[in-house]
């Protein structure tokens, strides 16, 4: 599926190469599905349905996100920024949790250094700065569609996950210290 979404992006790039917002889309999922197969396997993981479908529909929600031109409701320059902040805050959190990183909710260990310092699940923060910075440039009612259902998915998926992790003493007392999930002051 990477495959045939890194032909389309590419080929959509080369016909237009001014489009970094789509070049930097395909960096982003590259990241995470490419990191995602150095993973520590955990000892136990959400195989529930729900939590399955929202990870996976969390996952690979780009194999929907219309590639050609949309409307620009901002600057090709500023989504590119938008982006580029995304994809360097989700490297620091994916180096914060080393290889305890996963598709499946799942505890791998409660970690609380670097970008989990600040809200507790800092990857989904950049996948959020990461998307807007693109759908504000390639802006459409298909993309608007894609990426509201993904943020919903991601909504779910991050309350299985804590769900999950609130049956570690240590998660819970990690909580305490750092009050927000994804975006400090409001979730």
């Amino acid at each position: 599926m990477l495959s045939l979404f890194a032909y389309a992006a590419v080929r959509q790039w080369l016909a237009a190469p001014q489009r970094i917002t789509l070049l930097l889309l395909f960096v982003s999922v590259f990241v995470t599905i490419g990191l995602s197969l150095f993973a520590r396997i955990p000892v136990k993981r959400d195989w529930r349905p729900l939590a399955f479908i929202c990870s996976m529909g969390g996952t690979y929600y780009f194999l929907a996100v219309r590639l050609s031109p949309g409307s620009h409701l901002v600057s090709e320059s500023v989504g590119a920024t938008l982006q580029l902040l995304g994809i360097f805050w989700q490297l620091f959190a994916k180096a914060s949790l080393r290889r305890s990183f996963g598709i499946l909710p799942a505890n791998r260990g409660v970690v609380s250094r670097g970008a989990y310092r600040f809200v507790r699940h800092p990857m989904y923060l950049g996948y959020f700065i990461t998307d807007m910075g693109f759908l504000l440039v390639n802006f459409g009612l298909q993309n608007l569609l894609v990426y509201s259902c993904q943020f919903a998915l991601q909504v779910v998926r991050i309350v299985r996950e804590e769900q999950l992790l609130s049956h570690d003493d240590g998660y819970r007392s990690y909580k305490t210290r750092v009050r927000f999930r994804v975006i400090p002051g409001v979730f």
